[in-house]
């Protein structure tokens, strides 16, 4: 059955690699740094407490959105949109441009837009570093791929960034503009997260690897704002998640089967 996307789509073409799991530990950082988004849309579910299985379900209504059938896609998108409906509050505490008692909605539009910003975001930054680097016409498309999977969300074109330089206006604006204030709730959960993952002691030490990368992806104020550690300095750690991701970019990537470099879904779409 037609499918919102087809295998020519950059939304197909990149998120059929298994290296961009690496994005999703970073968009939810990032959505957790705006503080009305890890209000309206992280605190009310389990989605800290639970983060790994918050991750798992999100991937799943993107291979569902990227490889099923419009039906399928718009069920589940109606789903995530009934849910959305229902959250809403104001805010407990004052965070940084927003006093005390803001009211906000799962569904209003800034905030759906934070969160697929931090999706768009997370994969421009991954796939070039792993896989390979991406010209600016596909990462256009890349976004009008988005662009489609905002609509599906509630999003209006009026609502999102027209152009991939409107986009990365939009980034200015986010990451420089004091809208992104890391509370000391979200804070405390993130380093859980990161520096304290629940799993067994075998698995640790892969999980802290990606837990390391994604600290060091993070734009620069996210990450000052969390309060990683110090050490190594950010820019050691840059250099060393950008040596191994050359590495892997060109001396495992291209020699990988695909049994072991796509993910399930895309193998068995193709």
């Amino acid at each position: 059955m037609e499918g919102y996307f087809n295998d020519d789509s950059m939304l197909r073409r990149m998120h059929r690699e298994r290296a961009m799991v690496l994005a999703g530990p970073r968009a939810l950082l990032m959505q957790a740094a705006h503080p009305l988004a890890v209000s309206g849309l992280l605190a009310h579910s389990d989605s800290l407490d639970d983060p790994y299985g918050r991750l798992a379900r999100t991937a799943e209504v993107m291979s569902t959105i990227g490889w099923g059938s419009r039906e399928e896609a718009d069920r589940v998108t109606a789903q995530v949109r009934a849910m959305h409906a229902r959250v809403h509050g104001r805010l407990k505490e004052h965070a940084g441009p927003f006093p005390a008692g803001t009211p906000y909605r799962a569904d209003q539009p800034d905030l759906l837009l934070w969160i697929l910003f931090t999706l768009v975001d997370s994969g421009l930054v991954v796939y070039p570093k792993y896989v390979r680097a991406l010209s600016e016409r596909e990462q256009a498309g890349y976004w009008e791929d988005y662009r489609v999977v905002g609509r599906l969300f509630g999003l209006r074109d009026e609502d999102m960034p027209d152009t991939l330089h409107d986009l990365r206006a939009y980034r200015r604006e986010m990451l420089e503009g004091g809208k992104l204030v890391v509370t000391d709730w979200a804070r405390r959960r993130a380093r859980e997260i990161v520096l304290e993952p629940p799993v067994p002691w075998l698995a640790r030490p892969l999980l802290e690897t990606v837990n390391f990368i994604t600290v060091a992806l993070l734009p620069d104020e996210i990450r000052r704002q969390y309060r990683f550690s110090p050490l190594p300095p950010a820019v050691v750690r840059k250099a060393l998640v950008a040596g191994g991701a050359e590495y892997v970019k060109r001396a495992v990537i291209p020699f990988l089967p695909d049994r072991l470099r796509l993910t399930p879904t895309a193998r068995a779409a193709a």
